[in-house]
């Protein structure tokens, strides 16, 4: 475990949770805002790189799970992004579309930036999102201080981001 809050445990990923991280990155609604879906396989690379940065950098995105149940419902946490040519900590998520609205991703979102800062000792957190994409503005904007616009692969992108305050 890697985080308790409220309603959600964040762990480290396992190969087991496949299927229902494949939920997620299959669901074209749910990955509108990104450049496809994924297959198995690209989602079984997804944990597999995740495992990866969890050796590597010491965090990842981790498993989003319901304290109560145990479900699965997504994925939040800190990876590594370039935002023009800076490397950023980028805090991402994704949820499975029937727990949207719930307040989870803000709530997994907000205890990563705060692990962010106190467990990793980072002076930075940012968020990349497309400004079309409401319903993810609405949760990095709770959770960041600022937000700022910038061109990504000829795109305009939103990059919401919080610094440590000393």
């Amino acid at each position: 475990m890697i985080l308790q809050i409220e309603r959600l445990v964040l762990r480290h990923y396992r190969l087991d949770d496949l299927e229902d991280l494949f939920e997620i990155f299959s669901d074209p609604v749910a990955m509108k805002y990104y450049p496809s879906t994924k297959t198995i396989e690209q989602s079984r690379a997804w944990i597999n790189w995740n495992l990866e940065n969890y050796k590597l950098n010491g965090f990842g995105l981790w498993a989003v799970v319901l304290k109560e149940t145990g479900k699965f419902i997504g994925d939040c946490g800190i990876t590594l992004q370039t935002v023009q040519q800076t490397q950023e900590h980028e805090i991402g998520y994704h949820i499975k579309r029937q727990y949207w609205n719930q307040g989870f991703a803000t709530e997994a979102a907000l205890a990563c930036l705060e692990r962010g800062f106190s467990a990793f000792r980072l002076k930075r957190l940012v968020s990349i999102v497309d400004p079309n994409n409401a319903a993810s503005c609405v949760v990095a904007g709770r959770i960041h201080q600022d937000m700022r616009y910038f061109e990504k692969d000829g795109k305009q992108m939103c990059l919401y981001f919080s610094n440590l305050v000393s």
